[in-house]
């Protein structure tokens, strides 16, 4: 992934809408299984939030600011914001 953004209205504590970057990652990681990636995605994380994604998403950091998320985070990723 590049480049995920939250709109300025909906940052912080009066916040409009709950979980949109886990809702687009989750997104992104459906797309890489449907073109045969596994759900493997990965990122550069600003330095601040490596602890944040480790935590809520599942992330693996690999490096750095370099993270990934694997078969099984993106499973239960897809599974939270995209129950059928």
């Amino acid at each position: 992934m590049n480049l995920i953004e939250s709109a300025p209205f909906n940052l912080g504590k009066g916040k409009v809408y709950l979980g949109v970057p886990g809702n687009l990652i989750a997104f992104a990681c459906r797309v890489s299984f449907h073109r045969g990636f596994e759900g493997y995605v990965s990122f550069v994380s600003k330095t601040h939030l490596v602890v944040h994604y480790i935590r809520t998403l599942g992330a693996i950091n690999v490096g750095g600011q370099l993270m990934v998320i694997n078969t099984s985070s993106a499973l239960k990723l897809i599974d939270k914001y995209f129950k059928k």
